[in-house]
């Protein structure tokens, strides 16, 4: 069974070693993607078509840049012998699959976030004036918004568990090259991890939420204070640059975690 330190000593080996390649893939695949979007999105009309659209647009070609640098990113941390020219050529020739899976759960995932939406909608729930912080007192409510809340509760917990027991999945999707297959792959490499495997999800993103808050909040009372009351609108998309910039850095980091994470359990595998 692969051991934790051992995975983030190695993590931080390659990082140490292979910035330089890691860096760039980011900079194109994660940081600059999410700039561009944030910023139409904080300069435009929102609820107009064009917004609707070009936004759409903008978040999916986001994602898809994002899962193009992932695979990039484990290409690099998975085998030493891999330079930036390869580690892109691999991601590339994977990352329809990457979409396709990512797009899949993404629908099982909203599929089965729908039951308690349903029944609040059947039981009276009025969405919209919750949405503008009105009352929204109704009677019978009680029974659906209790189901909704226990749902919504068991859905977390099941959230956190696959993502602990799929966390292997881009670097099986690169490294063996494989589809859908990869969700098993995954699930049965992590077998007996779950929980060690969960607590450092829960610690990373405690973390990365953190260190993404306090470096949106400081810089936006900075650029606040620079551009005053009427550059409120650019002194938000400043701070958000500067939050996506944390956010990049943490996303390339479990990246490069993940990869290594693999390599340690094909290790413990192929030992006799």
């Amino acid at each position: 069974m692969a051991k934790m330190g051992t995975v983030w000593d190695r993590t931080v080996e390659v990082l140490n070693g292979r910035t330089g390649m890691i860096a760039p893939i980011a900079l194109l695949g994660m940081l600059l993607p999410s700039i561009v979007r944030d910023g139409f999105v904080a300069f435009s009309v929102p609820g107009t078509p064009s917004f609707v659209l070009v936004g759409g647009l903008l978040t999916l070609g986001a994602v898809v840049a994002m899962l193009w640098a992932q695979l990039a990113i484990v290409a690099i941390a998975t085998d030493p012998a891999t330079d930036a020219v390869s580690a892109r050529r691999q991601a590339r020739s994977r990352l329809l699959p990457a979409v396709g899976i990512t797009l899949m759960l993404s629908i099982v995932a909203l599929v089965f976030a729908l039951p308690p939406l349903v029944a609040l909608v059947y039981a009276g729930f009025d969405f919209t004036a919750a949405a503008s912080g009105l009352s929204v007192a109704t009677p019978g409510i009680g029974n659906a918004a209790l189901f909704s809340g226990l749902y919504f509760l068991a859905y977390l917990l099941l959230i956190i568990w696959l993502g602990a027991r799929l966390v292997l999945l881009n670097p099986v999707i690169l490294n063996e090259r494989l589809g859908v297959g990869a969700l098993r792959c995954s699930v049965q490499l992590t077998k007996g991890m779950t929980w060690r495997i969960i607590g450092v999800l829960i610690l990373f993103a405690i973390v990365m939420l953190v260190s993404t808050w306090a470096a949106q909040a400081v810089t936006g009372i900075l650029f606040r204070l620079a551009l005053g009351a009427d550059g409120i609108t650019t002194a938000t998309f400043l701070a958000s640059i500067a939050g996506t910039i944390v956010t990049t850095a943490f996303t390339a980091l479990a990246a490069v975690f993940t990869a290594q994470l693999y390599v340690a359990i094909r290790e413990k595998h192929a030992v006799p």
